[in-house]
């Protein structure tokens, strides 16, 4: 009996992530946050707390706060891959993961997001505002737990409710700094919301037939793939006319109107021509691929048109 509870311990002890696991399998545990994604998240975050305080640099929330949205984002992505591990194995796209392949245990990834997030949480709370701290958490259970564990499985419309977890970082961004919620920080909000669908859908379309292997119903599985070239096309209408808001309201100027029409005019042409090019198998790929540069784009002029102002003013002073 006492040799069965000592095995059953030296066992669980093995299971838990030690210095010399951690050093040796960083890579994996890298992968587990989907540092593209995080990245991405990160930078949405930034632009949100530069432009809540233009013209000076707001560095608490540039540091610890990111830190914080960074760790809280990457235990969440870690959650996705322990509630998708079986789907993974069982996909082309994802059978590489670390979970999947057995580089990592389950004990080792649960242990690992557990740590972030309250790594991640605690910054937000004790150093930079409790506010940014629950609407983080929101974000995280959101996207963790109500997405991963029921939308994504439940409805063909999972990535439409699901999507207020992505687009809660330019709000998160804006609260690390204020320490409230501002109109103008919904609009970012709205922006990535909007976004969310087209950017998503083209992907599900190029990988329909394995998100229907897997039983997930995306819409290209439920609804066919030229209802959602449908869907792409009237929420790529719908996220250029949501990028007009910050002109409108007063929020950017014509700097950043400019940037929205050009990019959304590209944005538009993917679309359409997903519709009267159907047989052009590249097209949703490339559609997926520019809708990131897109975002990233708009939020980049977004920022140049609110700080251009700003530093060009002394210069024309001077001369």
């Amino acid at each position: 009996m006492s040799r069965t509870l000592e095995a059953s311990t030296s066992e669980s002890a093995d299971q838990l992530p030690t210095l010399q696991h951690l050093l040796t399998h960083w890579r994996d545990y890298y992968e587990l946050t989907k540092p593209g994604v995080v990245a991405l998240m990160v930078f949405t975050a930034v632009v949100g707390q530069l432009l809540a305080s233009p013209g000076s640099i707001p560095w608490n929330a540039l540091t610890l706060g990111n830190l914080g949205i960074a760790l809280a984002a990457g235990s969440a992505a870690a959650i996705n891959h322990l509630v998708d591990r079986r789907v993974d194995a069982r996909m082309k796209r994802t059978r590489g993961r670390p979970l999947p392949t057995g580089h990592l245990r389950t004990t080792h990834a649960v242990t690992f997001a557990g740590l972030l997030g309250v790594s991640g949480l605690s910054i937000l709370y004790f150093w930079v505002n409790p506010l940014t701290a629950y609407l983080t958490f929101g974000s995280l259970i959101g996207y963790a737990f109500i997405y991963t564990l029921f939308l994504k499985r439940a409805t063909s419309q999972n990535i439409v409710i699901g999507g207020a977890a992505g687009a809660a970082p330019p709000v998160l961004g804006w609260v690390a700094v204020t320490g409230s919620i501002d109109p103008h920080a919904l609009l970012l909000f709205l922006i990535v919301f909007v976004w969310t669908p087209p950017h998503f859908w083209a992907l599900a379309i190029h990988r329909r037939e394995e998100y229907a292997s897997v039983d997930i119903p995306m819409l290209p599985v439920t609804h066919g793939d030229r209802y959602t070239r449908w869907q792409i096309l009237f929420y790529t209408v719908l996220l250029v006319g949501v990028t007009m808001l910050p002109f409108v309201t007063g929020m950017s100027g014509p700097l950043y109107l400019a940037g929205a029409a050009v990019l959304g005019i590209r944005y538009l042409w993917f679309g359409v021509v997903m519709l009267t090019r159907e047989s052009d198998t590249t097209l949703p790929m490339r559609s997926f691929g520019f809708s990131i540069v897109y975002l990233m784009a708009l939020f980049a002029v977004l920022l140049l048109d609110a700080y251009l102002p700003i530093v060009m003013g002394p210069l024309m002073a001077a001369s």
